[in-house]
């Protein structure tokens, strides 16, 4: 009988735990959602052709029939060719930047890991860089995405290799190798640009180590849509294993994860959506380590929750720092990463105060 109760009182807790997770996330996912979609129309408006709102929610929603509003064509090519994929790349980039860091925060257990801590940021500037030094990204319309994910998935995959290497992983040794590599690439970022013979191509290069997203066309959301939000699921998937594996390995394989292949799939999936972020919009800092922690701090530390939210908020988070970027000084523009680097640098700074005087980071 005793037995029976205790299973009773098992299911119940997880019920009620489950109840309590689908609650925070419909009413934080309400919440995002509705700032995000704010947010949104606020920058589909704004800029050198000021647009009302009324005018870009009648052109945004006339494909299924709600145009309610009179418009010019001048407006709805504006949204149509030049806002709208634009901002929907930012979103789908700071959607992804802002799971990875969740994800290696998680893994690492450290509040203060991002998307860059294995490297896989400096392997695709690496992979830019080069494809723009060689005139390749001048001959072949998406060379320097394709260089970029190259690079950063060459990246991931040579740190992991190295935390593998006597085949058994090594956290330790995984972060290190991380430094070690993105010291490497970056000093031959440097030497590139130093060497390179053309004006035109340097300016090129700082521009896209700075991160922007101007120019970025529905070809650049095809190219990003796909894997972002593919692997974005998968890490959702795993997200209770996730909060497992922050308990310690040993405590995660007595309660049925399998370790050996939940954490590098979880590496994957994190540098795969890293990397595809790095090829469309070029390296953007801190949105991964400001959007987690920010979220953390409201809704706790379950990754169940964490996870999508740190999407929503991940994709605001960079509609917000890209419309500051494109409007503060027009008709030129800021570039979003020196938006986003103003907001991180900052917060990074506060949190190693706030570290310094607590003992325990979560």
């Amino acid at each position: 009988m005793s037995r029976v109760m205790a299973l009773g009182a098992i299911r119940t807790n997880w019920r009620s735990s489950n109840i309590s997770v689908v609650t925070r996330l419909a009413a934080a996912s309400a919440v995002l959602g509705v700032l995000l979609i704010v947010a949104m129309l606020a920058s589909l408006s704004m800029g050198p052709v000021s647009i009302p709102v009324t005018h870009v929610a009648s052109i945004v929603l006339e494909p299924i029939g709600l145009d309610f509003a009179t418009y010019s064509r001048t407006e709805e090519l504006v949204i149509e060719q030049l806002r709208l994929p634009r901002i929907i790349v930012g979103a789908l980039v700071g959607m992804a930047l802002g799971v990875a860091g969740a994800t290696m925060q998680g893994l690492f257990r450290n509040p203060m890991a991002d998307p860059g801590i294995i490297g896989v940021s400096a392997g695709g500037a690496l992979g830019a860089v080069i494809a723009i030094a060689l005139g390749i990204s001048g001959i072949f319309y998406q060379a320097l995405s394709a260089f970029a994910f190259l690079g950063a998935m060459g990246a991931a995959f040579l740190v992991y290799g190295i935390a593998t290497v006597g085949g058994r992983f090594n956290m330790a040794t995984l972060l290190l190798a991380g430094v070690a590599v993105s010291a490497f690439f970056g000093a031959i970022v440097s030497a590139i640009m130093i060497l390179v013979p053309s004006n035109e191509a340097l300016r090129e290069i700082l521009f896209w180590l700075t991160g922007g997203l101007d120019s970025r066309s529905w070809e650049h959301v095809r190219l990003a849509a796909p894997p972002i939000i593919g692997a974005s699921a998968i890490i959702f998937v795993m997200s209770r294993d996730l909060n497992l594996l922050m308990l310690g390995d040993d405590e995660a394989k007595s309660m049925g994860v399998r370790v050996g292949a939940i954490r590098p799939g979880l590496l994957a999936a994190a540098s795969l959506i890293t990397g595809v972020a790095v090829a469309v919009s070029g390296t953007i800092a801190f949105v991964g380590l400001v959007v987690p922690h920010m979220l953390r701090l409201v809704v706790g530390p379950d990754h169940r929750v964490l996870i999508p939210l740190s999407a929503v908020g991940g994709a605001l988070f960079m509609v917000i720092a890209d419309t500051i970027a494109r409007t503060v000084v027009q008709p030129a523009e800021f570039r979003v990463g020196i938006i986003t680097a103003f907001v991180g640098a900052p917060f990074f700074i506060f949190l190693l105060i706030r570290n310094k005087r607590h003992t325990t980071a979560f």
